[in-house]
């Protein structure tokens, strides 16, 4: 077989299935509201649907007075909460999460944050996952967490 054949086939396979096996009833892309700060929209929605996947933006641990709480644990928590609103509002729940990434402020916050994930994530239905230090995240917090959930069309 010509190297070239098995990429060929791939872009014939992914363009088939993305051009018409689209589910009836809802648009190719949907997008969710914009996150607010300050009574004002960011620049960014707060999730986005693309066929049976929704990509929800990184969200941080703020306070519904829109603060950072202090400490890890409490961001995370808030940040983790954000999150299963937005899945909330698409209709989904944690477990039909399947990819998270989470950046860290500092890397030695991670058993922490990992203690206040496990009371989210259903141990039978693990997302993967990734996680990295940075050097500063939005507004100063501790946690940014996005991930990527399965959303399919419900009958």
């Amino acid at each position: 077989m010509p190297r070239s054949l098995p990429c060929l086939l791939l872009v014939l396979s992914t363009s088939a299935a993305c051009s018409g096996d689209r589910p009836a009833g809802r648009p190719a892309l949907e997008r969710l509201p914009a996150v607010m700060l300050g009574g004002q929209p960011l620049p960014f929605s707060r999730a986005v649907r693309v066929g049976e996947v929704l990509y929800v933006s990184g969200q941080v641990g703020l306070s519904a007075d829109e603060t950072l709480p202090e400490g890890m644990e409490a961001q995370a928590r808030q940040a983790m909460d954000a999150i299963g609103g937005t899945l909330e509002m698409a209709g989904l729940d944690w477990t039909s999460v399947f990819h998270c990434t989470v950046m860290l402020e500092d890397m030695a916050d991670w058993p922490a944050f990992n203690r206040v994930y496990a009371t989210y994530v259903d141990p039978d239905h693990l997302p993967a996952r990734s996680a990295f230090g940075t050097d500063g995240l939005a507004l100063g917090a501790l946690v940014e967490i996005e991930c990527q959930a399965y959303a399919p069309e419900t009958p």
